[in-house]
């Protein structure tokens, strides 16, 4: 045999001499980081058992499924050499869905902890980041969800659904540092109206608008829809309205899109916003009959009408309240204008929420679906 095959041979045999054995491997499923009393950040794991990990089973319920570990520090570094401490398996990060940030957290800023996932290559730039409305990450992580093992898979399958705002870190950090945009990510909450402490739950509470990795404010589900379809990204969506006329309608979604259009970058910042849309009624408690076209077309414009509103809602909040550029309507302007966007940039914090935005709607409504004509017409022709 030659020394070039002894050599090869030798590097087979050897090469594997560094790996880490899955038995010694903690795996890490979620993350919560909450501001602790004396305003250190208090991180906590959820790790796998690792009978739920091989599909065995154990008894004691879903509480059993999982442990959670906790420590306290004042940067990434620190808190991760205490969680180790406190673990006789190695901390395997690869496997965690999701990053849970308390909204009181938020508030003072994740900059300085987040920095710890940009630098730390164990860390995945895939995990999903959320707030937790009015409450701690960490409760979050201790809750038995029905229909799932871990919670947390609940939580990503939720969450790519379409119809929630679902922000990894690299759309976080790739918003931050973006011209003319901010990030924003899902909010989560406990359902406060569960019963069964053993089945707990939770609701997508909308979602959370940041600028300078600091958190400005809160949008409700309406508000929520309105930015995913501002920003081309919902996917389903229902929408009801109460007629002049009496009775409510209201229609799903079964496609949607936007556009935005800078009109005016001379005397004053104008834009417009095209939404379009297309979708069956799913309700019609009002005793028009949507078998005629005249009634029909009185439904789509109250329907457009209603959409409009609740854009209109969800604008005054980040323009007006908040002041934040959550959109990226400046980035509409740095894409197409460069040269303008130089001149726009540096006074766009005060200029965002003077502009002029206006909005125009075009919904399809694709027949009724499982609606009946009309509720009313029905009953007058049992009396016949």
């Amino acid at each position: 045999m030659g020394k070039g095959m002894i050599f090869l041979v030798f590097v087979i045999l050897c090469g594997c001499w560094d790996r880490t054995e899955i038995n010694d491997l903690a795996f890490v499923t979620a993350t919560a980081l909450d501001l602790s009393d004396d305003g250190n950040v208090l991180c906590s794991l959820q790790i796998a058992i690792p009978a739920s990990i091989e599909g065995g089973s154990r008894s004691g319920g879903e509480a059993n499924q999982f442990f959670i570990i906790s420590a306290e520090g004042k940067d990434g570094n620190e808190i991760h050499r205490k969680l180790q401490k406190k673990s006789s398996r190695i901390l395997f990060l690869s496997h965690r869905s999701v990053i849970f940030v308390s909204e009181r957290l938020a508030e003072q800023g994740i900059g300085d902890i987040l920095d710890i996932f940009t630098h730390d290559p164990r860390n995945r730039l895939k995990t999903y980041i959320m707030v937790v409305k009015g409450g701690e990450g960490r409760n979050i992580l201790k809750m038995n969800y029905p229909l799932k093992q871990v919670s947390i898979e609940a939580v990503k399958e939720m969450e790519i659904s379409g119809e929630d705002v679902a922000v990894t870190l690299r759309d976080f950090f790739m918003a931050q540092a973006s011209e003319g945009v901010h990030p924003v990510v899902g909010t989560i909450e406990p359902d406060v109206h569960s019963k069964d402490t053993d089945k707990e739950i939770f609701n997508f509470a909308g979602a959370a608008v940041f600028k300078d990795f600091k958190l400005y404010g809160l949008l409700n589900d309406k508000d929520t829809m309105g930015l995913l379809w501002v920003t081309n990204k919902l996917k389903t969506g229902r929408i009801t309205t109460n007629l002049h006329k009496g009775g409510e309608v209201g229609l799903v979604l079964s496609q949607a899109h936007s556009k935005i259009i800078t009109q005016n970058l001379k005397n004053a910042v104008q834009f417009k916003i095209q939404l379009e849309g297309q979708g069956s009624l799913a309700e019609n408690t009002s005793n028009l009959d949507i078998n005629e076209p005249k009634n029909l077309k009185i439904i789509k414009n109250e329907l457009e009408n209603a959409v409009r509103k609740q854009v209109q809602d969800f604008l005054f909040k980040i323009q007006k309240k908040y002041k934040v550029d959550s959109v990226g309507f400046g980035q509409e302007v740095y894409k197409n204008y460069p040269d303008k966007w130089a001149v726009l940039k540096p006074n766009w914090n005060t200029m965002f929420p003077k502009a002029t935005i206006a909005i125009e709607v075009n919904l399809t409504v694709k027949g009724a679906g499982m609606v009946h004509s009309s509720f009313g017409s029905q009953d007058e022709g049992d009396e016949k």
